[in-house]
Order: C-alpha cells, then sequence, then structure tokens
C-alpha cells in the first residue's frame, strides 16, 4: 500500500542540482536505506519526507493521519530538559503510559541516568538520548539519519532486532553496511539529482548497481554507434525532402542531444608514509581512571610494524582513552608508553578537531604545506583536494558551508597529508559516506604503516582488523585473533569452552558421589578455518598476482622504449623493483593461503 510519495521535486542550494525532477512512492512495511555519496542530499531528502524542509518544486504527498518521527543527524535540545522528560515529552496525553518504555529504551542504549541534564551528557549520549526519544514516540514511519553513530556494537544489534520487528516503514541514511543488509528490503541511491531504487539490501544492492551501470555504458556505446553512422549519411549530402529522410535527420538530432550516463567520482587517497624504523610503540602496564573509575588496567603491549589493530567495547570503557595516550594527549596514572624515534603519529578524534568555520578549505590544508607529497611525487594543495571531490568552487567557499560528513572527509586529507606512518582512528567511520569507507579501506590495506582503529562499525573491521582488543568495561583487555567475525566466532567457542568445563565439573563431582556421568569428554583438536579477509584474499590472488605480471611486463617494455633517458630510466627501473617486491610478497601469501586451503580440504574430508 503507498502511504507517500514524492511528487517531482527539484532541488537547488546555490549552483549546486541537489534534485532535479525527480519522484518516488513509498510503500507500508518498508525498510528503506539512502545510500550516496556526502553532499548529494541524502538528509535533504529525510527533511523534505519529514516536512521540516521545502522543495524548490514539487511536493510530498502523504496518507491522511500519517504520523511520521524524524531523528536528525545533530539533534536540538530544548534548554533545562533532563534525559526522561525530553525521551517523553508530549506523549502525556497518550492513553498508555509511556514512562516505562522510556526507561527500558534507554537502559538498552546505555543511559542509566534517567534524570540527568541532557545539557550535562556527551555528543555521543544525546545521540542516543534522540534515538531513544524516536522509538518511543508512536510512529508509521521512523526516518533515521544515522542511527548507528555512537552505538556499541550490542546497541545496534539490538536496535536491529527492533527494526525488524517494526510493523510501520523505517527511511534511513547510515553507512553501517552490516546493519543496511540485516534490516532494509529496499535501497535508494541519489546519484547526480537522480533517484534509483533496488528491491535489495546492500549486498545485493552492489550488484544490481554494477548491472544498472554497464546497462547504462553498453546504451551508451550503441548511442555513440548509431551517432557516428548518421553523421556519415548527413555528410553524404541527404536531402531532407522526403518524410523518411526527415524523420531521419530528426533522429540524428535527438542522438546528438542525448547525454552519456554520468558516474559518480570516488575519492582518491594517496600519500606517503614517513618511514619507521625499528621502535614502534611499546606499551608497558598502562593504568589510567577518572574519578574512580577505571578505564585502562595494567595494559602491556607492543605494537608490531604494519599491524592492524581494532579495539571494540561498550561505550564509555577507555577505548578513547587508551588512543589519547598513546597519541600523547593524556597520561597514564601508571606505567608509560614508548614511542619510537621514527614514529610519526596521524590521530583522527571522535570529535572533529574544532575548524575555523569560516576559514577557506584550500586554506585549511594549505597550513599543512603548499605542496604535499605522494606516490606520484609532490602534488599541491589544489589538486589533493580535487581528488578528495573538493572541486574548485567548494575550495574558496568557507567550510561552514560543507556537510558534515566532508568536513570529516576534509579533516581526514589534513591528517593524511602529514604523511604519518601510525594512524589511530577514533570512529572514524562515523557520518563519512559509504563510496569513501570502501575507498578508505583499500588505502588502509596497502599503508606501509600501523593502523589502530576504535570503531563500532563491523564491517570496516572485517576489512581493516588482524586483530581485536575488547574492553571488558573493567579496565581490561582481551586479545582475538581476525577481524571482528572472527572475534564473534572465537567469543562464541570461548562461552561453550567455559560451558563444558562447568560441566565437565559437575559430572565429576556427580561421578565422586556415586552418580553416572552421560557424557564423555572430548579433547577436540581445534578446526582449521580462513579467517574473514583471509578468505576475501583467497578469492583474489590470482588476479592480484596476475595484474602484477602484467605491471612489469609493462614496465619492462617502457624501459627498453626509454633506454637513452637517463632519468626516465631510473624512475622506470625502480618502480619495477618496487612491483618486483610486491608479487613476491604475493607469491609468499599465495604459497600460504594454498598450503591452508589445502589443510581445510583435507580436515573437512
Amino acid at each position: 500500500m503507498n502511504i507517500l510519495n514524492i511528487d517531482h521535486i527539484s532541488k537547488i542550494y546555490g549552483d549546486k542540482v541537489i534534485f532535479d525532477d525527480v519522484s518516488y512512492g513509498i510503500h507500508q512495511g518498508e525498510k528503506i536505506g539512502i545510500i550516496g555519496i556526502n553532499g548529494t542530499g541524502k538528509t535533504t531528502l529525510l527533511r523534505i519526507i519529514a516536512g521540516l524542509e521545502e522543495p524548490d518544486e514539487g511536493n510530498v504527498i502523504m496518507q491522511n493521519g500519517l504520523r511520521i518521527t524524524y531523528l536528525p543527524q545533530h539533534p536540538v535540545f530544548p534548554e533545562g530538559a533532563t534525559v526522561l522528560s525530553y525521551v517523553t515529552e508530549g506523549q502525556a496525553e497518550k492513553s498508555w503510559n509511556p514512562e516505562t518504555e522510556a526507561r527500558t529504551v534507554l537502559n538498552r542504549l546505555g543511559i542509566a541516568d534517567h534524570e540527568e541534564e541532557v545539557a550535562h551528557l556527551s555528543g555521543g549520549q544525546k545521540k542516543r538520548v534522540a534515538l531513544a526519544r524516536t522509538l518511543v514516540n508512536p510512529a508509521d514511519v521512523l526516518i533515521l539519519d544515522e542511527p548507528t553513530n555512537h552505538l556499541d556494537n550490542e546497541m545496534a544489534s539490538w536496535l536491529e532486532d527492533y527494526l525488524n520487528r517494526f510493523k510501520g516503514t523505517v527511511i534511513m541514511v547510515t553507512h553501517d553496511r552490516y546493519f543496511l543488509d540485516r534490516v532494509t528490503n529496499k535501497i535508494l541511491e541519489i546519484s547526480h539529482g537522480r533517484l534509483y531504487s533496488y528491491e535489495a539490501n546492500y549486498s545485493r544492492f552492489l550488484e544490481l548497481k554494477a548491472e544498472r551501470e554497464e546497462m547504462e555504458l553498453a546504451s551508451e556505446r550503441k548511442r555513440q554507434s548509431v551517432l557516428r553512422m548518421e553523421v556519415e549519411w548527413a555528410k553524404r549530402g541527404c536531402r531532407a525532402r522526403s518524410t523518411k529522410q526527415r524523420a531521419r535527420l530528426e533522429r540524428l538530432e535527438a542522438l546528438k542531444n542525448g547525454t552519456a550516463p554520468v558516474r559518480d567520482q570516488t575519492v582518491e587517497i594517496d600519500s606517503i608514509e614517513t618511514r619507521m624504523g625499528k621502535k614502534t610503540i611499546e606499551i608497558h602496564h598502562v593504568s589510567k581512571s577518572f574519578d574512580g573509575k577505571v578505564c585502562v588496567q595494567d595494559f602491556d603491549y607492543i605494537v608490531l610494524k604494519n599491524q592492524r589493530l581494532g579495539i571494540i567495547g561498550p561505550n564509555g570503557c577507555g577505548k578513547s582513552t587508551l588512543l589519547k595516550m598513546i597519541a600523547g594527549l593524556l597520561s597514564p596514572d601508571s606505567g608509560e608508553i614508548e614511542i619510537g624515534e621514527t614514529v610519526k603519529i596521524g590521530y583522527f578524534s571522535q570529535e572533529v578537531e574544532d575548524m575555523d568555520t569560516g576559514e577557506r578549505v584550500i586554506d585549511y590544508i594549505r597550513d599543512v604545506a603548499e605542496y604535499i607529497p605522494t606516490r606520484d611525487g609532490l602534488v599541491s594543495a589544489a589538486k589533493l583536494l580535487e581528488r578528495f571531490l573538493f572541486d574548485s568552487a567548494m575550495q574558496y567557499a568557507p567550510i561552514s558551508k560543507l556537510s558534515g560528513g566532508e568536513k570529516k572527509r576534509l579533516y581526514l586529507l589534513k591528517i593524511l597529508a602529514k604523511a604519518p606512518n601510525v594512524l589511530l582512528l577514533d570512529e572514524i567511520t562515523n557520518d563519512i559516506d559509504i563510496p569513501t569507507l570502501t575507498i578508505l579501506e583499500d588505502y588502509l590495506d596497502s599503508f606501509s604503516g600501523i593502523v589502530i582503529a576504535v570503531s563500532h562499525d563491523r564491517y570496516f573491521l572485517d576489512n581493516m582488523a588482524e586483530r581485536i582488543f575488547e574492553f571488558d568495561g573493567n579496565g581490561h583487555l582481551t586479545q582475538y585473533e581476525g577481524g571482528y567475525t572472527d572475534y564473534l566466532e572465537a567469543k562464541e567457542r570461548r562461552k561453550e569452552t567455559i560451558a563444558e568445563n562447568v560441566f565437565s565439573s559437575k559430572s565429576e563431582e556427580k561421578t565422586r558421589s556415586g552418580g553416572r556421568d552421560w557424557k564423555q569428554s572430548q579433547n577436540r583438536p581445534a578446526k582449521l578455518k580462513f579467517s574473514f579477509k583471509e578468505q576475501r584474499e583467497f578469492e583474489t590472488i590470482d588476479d592480484d598476482i596476475a595484474s602484477l605480471e602484467e605491471k612489469i611486463a609493462a614496465l619492462e617494455d617502457e624501459i627498453m622504449a626509454n633506454a637513452t633517458n637517463s632519468g626516465k630510466l631510473n624512475e622506470l627501473t625502480k618502480k619495477k623493483e618496487e612491483v618486483e617486491m610486491a608479487l613476491e610478497e604475493k607469491m609468499d601469501r599465495w604459497v600460504y593461503l594454498n598450503d591452508l586451503a589445502e589443510k581445510i580440504r583435507e580436515q573437512n574430508g
């Protein structure tokens, strides 16, 4: 049943077209995820549907009596409001008592003090309070702008279940790809002022989008082919006397006026890293407390070169505190952190550094340098900004004109422009669009340095991390090998082991007391399996090796062609050595992964 129609809406900000005569119908019970790069109009679309912003043309038609509740990306709270009064505001006249439900939802979202003034809460706590109000308020349509920001993994799983049980319609913007996979049944993509609809969750959407773009390219190739043929016909001096010839000339004009499919631009992340010596980051028995609450307790660890660490745990447990101590922004109460002399840290704070919003975008990057070293040589600040999707018009605009996601992208660029060899990333995935996240993950995969990331984004952790540290809420950290999916499986195995040990203890006690033990203990060997990242690597490594071999062959051809150009010859030889080294590393990984695959096959019979 159609409950809401977007009818021929258009919206322009300055000289930027956000929506160009788009229409769309929303049905009862749909769970819609909205996707698009930052600045394409995702939040604008949510606000137009919610009735908080008017389109320049067109309108939104909705069913009579339709109840809509909206969670903004950055909620604003009335002065003096307490947590509970804000969540239940406007519900007193209802026949049911919302206070019990409000307390339950707040507790599930980690807000324990319901009488606390909202003004005293952190930014993440405020967002969760606003989410609680949205969920408690009776609605037919939930409109959610980044609902998973500031939710830990347990909270995100609870919200997934809540929305899957919700009988109404959900329209949301989120960067959490696992969340999109598990909740949505429709994806709405915004691209260049148009809307594209897909009957799919996120994984299926990727396939359907690739198919759509391929069909568009095929249609464009056909248009160009027919256009060339018609132009040749026209050049031969046709006479537009017959109806048939006039029709053919009209078709030629129509072909000329046709437009090629426009592909979304993507961020190009390319920076060089400062060389790192032998000594990296050594954490020796570090402890830290605030107001009697233990955040980190006797943590001891030496970070290895090029290691990828993910840090998870409930909100407020000490994850950001640990990163700040490594970055030198906080001192431990006891223990010490030793940083190698060659270590150069790039710290991406959860709270984006205070930007002078009156400063021009290009000046913000020029504060680092006018020219920034990349793998392609020195690149100007302006050119680097273009690679991060800030065109010339945006570069000379004040930072205040940027969206929240665009500010985060600019902040990330400034950090990378300083050529760090250690990246400390605190909730970097919040407010960053999915296409940029995908490119960032690829960049981190080839980054020659250490990456330590605090994140609640399960998909990001699966792609980035090779080791997970979990905070238990009392300052202690438990180590797990692999990404987030591997962590979940390992944690489940630990629970099973504990349960078996408890059962065995009870059985032994029962046997000693004359009872009968019906379960025989078994010493099962650990089962071999690919980690999440190893599985993905195994599937693509043959293509990666072939690609590197092709690069070497192409470089050898170039070297032959430039045998008399000493400058160019040195450059090409150096590139060839680098690619050969990368190929050697890939071949070593190929041997390891194929050996492991063979052992897994033997194990499984």
